[in-house]
């Protein structure tokens, strides 16, 4: 049988298709990526979609492509500069890369081949053609071997000399281990004044220079770039006064060089926020989140460094004592879960709900998560909070697809869960025996909690992005760095501050809730205004533009889920 997106009946594997062809899609339109993906996978292959050019090399790295399908012309960056990129990393030199672009110009054909492209297609471009071109460059590719040499796997980036991030990992939990040496974590300054002024190319170029310059201040310790303009070095004392005189070294090292971009010179404002290994933290998740806060610490500091103090974490008695008994009874417990549905203002029948946590107590009495959630935090617990509330709303969504009612779920999740080493692959196991569609699941991140682990998140949300899951940035204000996260996170949903619901509305409130809505919808996310209480919070929030609301005037929280989202009337 033929159909318009297979072409026809496939023929039998070879040993060429043994494996799904893997395709990493590059590509900043929303609707064009989500097309290509579908199509691709409908044809049985393995599909990735990154939307920010300087997510590339990240991505590419960790998903391995067989192929990379490549828009010629994105903010930032052209898929020419990305292609150069791909060609000079000595495990992808030979990766196919086909541009899929509207750009009719002959030229710019032209243009992309001679950078290293091996296919030009045109937009539109039907189904069944972009299934045999992908399919014609893989099996080309696999037939010559270029997957078949095993290629080891490198220990130092070819440009930089600083070590790979993985190589690093590693050692940092074998020091870890041994309860021995310092995490500082660098961060150079202006990365998007920068990458505005000289484009991604000339950015990528800069970071490059820092790295090797780095290498070479840290050559008695080990380092690695960590993000876009972060880099971590694993210290092997944890002398207080030794690592004070480490930070200032490589900030004073790094700060004081006079680098070049487009032949002019820049000079980087460093920031350095450390932590020693010696505080016991759990795994390498938590050493990152610790001297993430560091660092944000250090941004506001004049001297640009600050050390990771950690808290005390042990509390007994009241309600951590309710806590960590309502935890012990497991999923089935007094730990449950009530819900507030989060309604479409154009109406709709998707049905789809807020998660919030409750707590019996042993009497009988029902705490919200306003009572102990802040015990949680203070006490260590949120871990394994986050985790029983996952559960919950992993086997709520199991139910309800095999009910034929499927549901989407907003879970709120905090960085200390999420810098969990094996948190992340859990939860993808998790999605995967519960049969449960990723798209299903929305984590939340609070602002607040985004702002200090901004790379942590980064981190989890890629490992999290082929599984379809979702991502919602919450309370949000604006804010220069609040703002910038919108970019740097791959996120579907934005929650607005309860803020922008409060009524009488000031006008600067209102000019805001407005340049927000329509950063947001530029950059291809959906707005919910939460907090709703009345219907003049509800119709300024409809005149600024706003997709969902959410609130007691559409529903106060239950633990039932049974709104009518069909017949829902705002």
């Amino acid at each position: 049988m033929s159909t318009e997106q297979g072409g026809s009946t496939p023929a039998p594997a070879t040993a060429v298709d043994a494996d799904p062809f893997r395709v990493l899609i590059v590509e900043d339109d929303r609707s064009q990526a989500v097309f290509a993906e579908a199509i691709l996978r409908g044809a049985g292959m393995v599909a990735e979609v990154v939307a920010m050019p300087e997510r590339m090399m990240a991505a590419l790295e960790s998903f391995n492509p067989d192929l990379v399908l490549m828009d010629l012309h994105m903010p930032g960056a052209s898929g020419t500069t990305l292609t150069a990129q791909i060609r000079e990393h000595p495990r992808f030199s030979h990766t196919p890369v086909v541009f899929l672009t509207g750009d009719q110009d002959p030229e710019r054909q032209l243009e992309a081949l001679e950078h290293g492209g091996d296919d030009y297609i045109l937009k539109p471009v039907r189904p069944r053609h972009l299934i045999a071109a992908v399919q014609s460059r893989v099996r080309r590719a696999r037939a010559l071997g270029s997957r078949k040499q095993a290629t080891p796997e490198l220990e130092r980036h070819p440009v930089t000399g600083l070590h790979t991030r993985p190589v690093l990992m590693q050692a940092l939990a074998a020091q870890l281990d041994a309860g021995e040496g310092a995490a500082l974590l660098l961060e150079m300054g202006n990365a998007v004044a920068l990458r505005n002024r000289y484009g991604y190319a000339g950015f990528e170029d800069l970071m490059n220079e820092a790295g090797r310059h780095l290498n070479t201040l840290a050559a008695q310790h080990s380092a690695a770039r960590l993000s876009d303009n972060a880099f971590i070095v694993l210290a092997r004392s944890s002398d207080p006064a030794s690592l004070e005189s480490c930070a200032r070294s490589l900030r004073d090292g790094i700060g004081h060089r006079n680098f070049s971009a487009e032949g002019e010179p820049v000079r980087l404002r460093c920031s350095i926020g450390y932590t020693s290994l010696a505080h016991g933290f759990a795994d390498t998740g938590a050493v990152l989140a610790a001297t993430e806060e560091a660092l944000r610490n250090a941004r506001s500091n004049p001297a640009g460094i600050a050390l990771h103090v950690p808290v005390e974490t042990t509390l007994a008695g009241g309600i951590a004592d309710e806590l960590r008994s309502a935890l012990a009874d497991g999923v089935e417990g007094r730990l449950h879960l009530a819900f507030q549905p989060v309604v479409a203002v154009s109406g709709g029948n998707d049905a789809q709900f807020q998660v919030l946590a409750r707590m019996r107590d042993a009497e009988g009495n029902e705490r919200q998560a306003r009572d102990f959630l802040p015990v949680a935090q203070s006490s260590g617990l949120m871990p394994k909070l986050d985790r029983c509330v996952m559960e919950q709303a992993l086997a709520l969504l199991q139910k309800r697809r095999a009910e034929g009612r499927p549901v989407r779920l907003f879970v709120s999740q905090s960085p200390p869960t999420l810098a969990q080493d094996s948190y992340a692959s859990w939860l993808m196991q998790s999605l995967e025996r519960a049969n449960v569609e990723g798209t299903s699941l929305v984590i939340d991140l609070r602002l607040d909690d985004a702002l200090v682990h901004s790379m942590l998140l980064r981190n989890f949300c890629e490992q999290l992005v082929p599984t379809g899951t979702q991502f919602c940035l919450s309370q949000y204000r604006h804010g220069t760095e609040a703002d910038l996260l919108l970019q740097q996170l791959p996120l579907g949903y934005l929650r607005l501050a309860a803020d922008f619901a409060r009524q009488p509305q000031p006008q600067e409130l209102r000019d805001e809730m407005r340049s927000v809505i329509d950063r947001a919808h530029r950059l291809g996310l959906q707005v919910i205004g939460q907090a709703v209480e009345d219907p003049q919070a509800a119709a300024a929030l409809w005149m600024g533009g706003i997709d969902f609301i959410q609130g007691n005037l559409v529903q106060r929280v239950d633990e039932a889920l049974d709104f009518d989202f069909q017949h829902a009337t705002l």
